[in-house]
């Protein structure tokens, strides 16, 4: 008896190897930024999809990258994150939550035009006190789970970037209501048709 379990374990141990640990390799931390104009980041983003301009994969780089570095001399960012997170709401400091990193960097990537990548809201643990929000970009009309991640935040205002399915920490969710939310921020209301007109005279 017992060599039969022996026998069914082993088996059980083969079979988790075959259908688990791919998935389990697959995750890796994302890699560190390392300037603004990091080659491997550029070709990383220009390899997404064969129709991506690399002109528009070496600026989201270099957005990225200049933008964690600036809103780190902003808000005064410190490392852990955690301990930012703490100052920012017992207001000793005015940004550096992992969403305001997330707004500044979609509104200033939305100040470009962009032909061949587009950008996604994305975020894991919402709604708990672990949440997350990042930025992930694609190429257009790519799915949201084939993109990379640009997280200012982790490392207190150090770009790191990775495949968005490949973080070993965060499980990567599309909000598209929350994206848009952000961009209108930056849109005036369109006046009403019947709101009264103003005189110069």
């Amino acid at each position: 008896m017992p060599s039969f379990y022996r026998r069914h374990s082993t088996l059980a141990l083969l079979l988790l190897a075959i259908f688990v640990s791919p998935a389990v390799a697959e995750k890796k931390d994302p890699a560190f930024a390392t300037s603004a104009d990091d080659p491997v980041l550029r070709s990383r983003i220009a390899a997404l999809a064969p129709t991506i301009d690399p002109e528009e994969a070496r600026r989201v780089a270099q957005i990225a990258y200049t933008t964690g570095r600036d809103l780190k001399k902003e808000w005064r960012v410190v490392w852990p994150p955690g301990l930012q997170n703490f100052l920012v709401n017992t207001g000793q400091r005015k940004g550096g939550l992992c969403f305001q990193f997330a707004e500044r960097l979609l509104l200033r990537l939305s100040e470009q035009k962009w032909e061949t990548l587009e950008f996604h809201w994305a975020e894991s643990y919402e709604r708990t006190a672990s949440e997350h929000n990042v930025i992930v970009v694609t190429a257009k009309s790519q799915s949201f789970y084939q993109g990379i991640i640009l997280d200012n935040w982790r490392y207190g205002g150090r770009l790191v970037w990775g495949p968005v399915t490949a973080d070993p920490h965060y499980r990567w969710h599309e909000n598209k209501g929350q994206f848009h939310k952000v961009l209108n921020r930056r849109v005036p209301p369109s006046p009403s048709p019947n709101a009264p007109t103003t005189s110069s005279d």
